[in-house]
């Protein structure tokens, strides 16, 4: 399976940075569902409400999905790299 990157840094409420990475099946396009899937992720880490939008979230580049990449897309719709500030 073809995955997108998708690079995405968030302000957490108190004032940190989040970096982390969404990754998703190639061949969804629409931003929106992406920031969706963002959103979705940070509701998880108790930061739901966070702007997520372009210019937190960009398109970075394409590769072939790990295992544990395809489980969580296949059960979720996406999966996330937590880079830095995601605890």
């Amino acid at each position: 399976m073809r995955v997108a990157i998708w690079d995405t840094y968030v302000q957490k409420k108190d004032g940190k940075t989040m970096h982390f990475d969404i990754v998703a099946p190639d061949t969804i396009n629409d931003e929106e569902v992406i920031f969706e899937m963002g959103k979705q992720y940070l509701k998880t880490k108790g930061q739901q409400g966070q702007d997520l939008n372009a210019k937190q979230c960009a398109f970075c580049h394409q590769e072939s999905a790990t295992e544990e990449m395809e489980a969580s897309i296949t059960s979720k719709g996406y999966y996330i790299i937590e880079m830095e500030g995601c605890e």
